[in-house]
């Protein structure tokens, strides 16, 4: 039996059965049979990969805050920069999942390999410039990012190493949107897994000079992160040699494909512009925070790590239906894709409404964990509180977005991320906080306003049905 052939259908169908072949693996089809069991057996390891996730974006934090809010705004300055990064591989990782899933739907297992392939050569040409001129630049980009002296004096370093880490941000993304795109989601969240729990070890040792590691403070969470985000993508080339997968890739595949790389970097190019147009947003909305002072960065950080954690895992559940949109339109069954996208819509909703109650009553709580500074306490109560409003939306809008990229429509979700985010979002927060004097609690309700935005545009435009006719 190849990887492309379905495997036979379990006897048992209960819920425990259900969780043991998510987590061991799954070669079922999942373009048939049930589509409730095809969610959970996709999204739990995809939901756990983005937990853990969750888990490194928190540590990092948790830790580098017991070094003083400065600290943690060195932090949040570089991560909003590095979500430019984050776009380009997001974007690369999009295109080469819609195709892969699409491929994987139609039994074409050679072109699938010969897709992988070609988008980690893409991969590979977008991030190392990315790098170099992080590296280059770090200290001017700080600056303009309105950093305070002591983080131009003390985290150009943590800039550096982030950012000359680029290579192994963008092939952890695109290669385990490649595993996920097959259906391996086990194997991606295997990958993830060890990627982030090494830096979960290695940041507290690293930071703080913990037993025989050297204390090397705020740039310590970098150099733990480059290693375990290394490590990860070195795993995750050995599981793409290894027999058993989806995706093998052996040495026939081992060359360039120009139409190929032209064919990902089509949809990579519109899904990247998506990503860029959105986290771009964020750049923009902690260069307003910072105008309010270092106290308020901090609270903001805090609070977005801690929403990032709440968020994450339920990106894997939209992640699900992005595969499943892709499969099933490549064995050319769109009403069976739409039935997937509507119930995982409706899971994600159900699931964040709870997560942003509990949020809501434990904010005071969950942000002194991290520091104990009234002032950064304060801005990152309100931050939490107000966000987490939002949350039964932005389940829905994370699901309907994914959807449309899955489907290979990702010039869609483009113009919704530029219409929510730069005409809706950043123009509001301006006038909120500044023109109107509400300070940072303004910048934090426009965000609740963009991202509800999303969710409804992007139901309204799924529900036209005209992504069905998307070819990739």
């Amino acid at each position: 039996m190849d990887a492309f052939t379905p495997a036979p259908a379990a006897p048992a169908q209960g819920l425990w059965s259900a969780l043991r072949e998510a987590l061991r693996g799954s070669h079922r089809d999942f373009t048939a049979g049930s589509i409730p069991r095809a969610i959970f057996v996709l999204a739990v390891p995809m939901v756990l990969e983005f937990g853990m996730e969750s888990v490194f974006a928190v540590v990092d934090v948790f830790v580098v805050s017991r070094l003083g809010p400065d600290a943690v705004a060195t932090v949040g300055l570089t991560e909003s920069l590095l979500t430019l990064v984050y776009a380009v591989a997001m974007g690369v990782a999009i295109g080469a999942m819609a195709l892969i899933a699409r491929r994987v739907g139609e039994k074409d297992a050679e072109r699938a390999s010969r897709t992988a392939v070609q988008a980690i050569v893409l991969g590979v040409l977008l991030a190392l410039p990315v790098a170099a001129t992080g590296i280059a630049f770090a200290r001017r980009l700080l600056g303009l990012m309105g950093g305070s002296p002591w983080v131009l004096s003390h985290g150009v370093p943590y800039m550096q190493v982030m950012m000359g880490s680029t290579l192994s941000i963008t092939l952890l993304f695109l290669i385990n949107a490649i595993f996920r795109g097959a259906g391996d989601a086990a194997v991606a969240m295997r990958v993830l897994w060890l990627a982030n729990g090494l830096n979960c070890i290695l940041a507290p040792c690293l930071v703080l000079g913990l037993g025989p590691f050297p204390r090397l403070g705020v740039v310590g969470a970098a150099v733990a992160t480059t290693l375990g985000r290394t490590t990860g993508v070195a795993y995750q080339l050995w599981l793409l040699s290894r027999p058993g997968g989806r995706i093998r890739l052996q040495r026939r595949h081992l060359h360039i494909e120009w139409k190929t790389i032209l064919q990902v970097l089509r949809l990579s190019g519109s899904a990247t512009l998506q990503m860029l147009v959105g986290m771009a947003s964020w750049v923009g909305m902690v260069r307003i925070i910072s105008g309010f002072g270092s106290n308020a960065v901090a609270g903001y950080t805090v609070a977005i790590r801690i929403v990032t954690f709440a968020l994450l895992p339920s990106y894997g559940l939209a992640t699900a239906a992005a595969t499943l949109v892709g499969q099933n339109l490549g064995a050319k069954k769109p009403e069976r894709a739409e039935r997937s996208v509507w119930l995982a819509a409706g899971f994600n909703s159900g699931f964040l409404l709870g997560v942003g109650l509990l949020l809501l009553a434990f904010a005071p709580g969950l942000i002194h964990l991290f520091s104990t500074d009234a002032a950064v306490v304060g801005f990152g109560v309100n931050c939490l509180r107000v966000v987490s409003l939002g949350f039964a939306f932005y389940g829905l809008g994370m699901v309907m977005t994914q959807a449309l990229n899955g489907a290979g429509d990702t010039w869609t979700p483009t113009l919704i991320n530029f219409a929510c985010f730069w005409v809706l979002e950043l123009p509001l927060a301006w006038v909120l906080s500044h023109g109107l004097g509400l300070g940072p609690l303004g910048a934090f309700f426009a965000l609740l306003a963009a991202f509800c935005s999303v969710a409804v545009a992007g139901a309204l435009v799924f529900r036209t049905g005209r992504w069905k006719l998307r070819y990739v």
